[in-house]
Parts: C-alpha cells; structure tokens; sequence
C-alpha cells in the first residue's frame, strides 16, 4: 500500500515546515505535532501510514514515543522513521529497538528519506 498520509513530529517549526513542503510535493497528506501529547491527539483524529519523528523534544522524547506507539495494538503496524540530529550509532540502534523502521540524521537528505520511505512501500 503506498504511502499517502504522513505524521511528522518534530518540536522544530523549521522542520515541521522543510519536511511538510517536501512530503507534499511527492503528493503525500502531511500533518504534524510538536510533541508526545499532540502527536496522541493526532494519531486518535486519523491514523497515518507513515510517522516522522524527532528525538529531541520536550516531554516525552522520540525513542519513548516510538516505543509507546510500537507497542500501542491500535498504532503497531505504522512504520516510524527516526528522523534526528542524534547521529551515534548507539542512537541509531537504540531507535530501531524501540520499534522504528528507520533511522535519517539530520539534516535530512531528501533522497535518503525518499529511499527510506519507498523502502516501506
């Protein structure tokens, strides 16, 4: 099933703004969240095929939120992409142990998160 709707979660206007324009010009549906509560109220308002998220954010982080959502029986089967500025390659493993499909540093590559997500599909 191909990817059409996208939640992005990142505390970063800047990304939220640079990931949306670049989603929505390969035609995918993007909604976004600045943190663990909102990215809650997002994923109960319409469930996406592909979540984006940050580790670095207030409250809750991404690798907690990750693994909430991973191990939510509603939310499992959604692919999480770790898309962050924490580039160790301890990050990265910790990351996909907590659920996630994959794992961008930023800043973000465009082709790289294309290849990532066509991976998925």
């Amino acid at each position: 099933m191909p990817i059409q709707k996208v939640l992005v979660v990142d505390d970063s206007k800047t990304e939220l703004m640079f990931l949306t324009d670049l989603l929505q010009k390969k035609g995918m549906q993007v909604r976004t969240a600045e943190n663990a509560e909102e990215a809650f109220r997002r994923l109960a308002e319409e469930k996406p095929d592909l979540i984006l998220m940050d580790v670095v954010m207030p409250g809750q982080n991404g690798f907690q939120l990750t693994r909430s959502i991973t191990r939510d029986p509603l939310y499992a089967d959604v692919p999480i992409i770790m898309c962050t500025s924490k580039n160790q390659e301890t990050d990265r493993v910790w990351g996909m142990r907590q659920g996630a499909r994959g794992y961008i540093t930023k800043p973000v590559d465009p082709a790289e998160l294309q290849a990532k997500i066509d991976a998925l599909n």
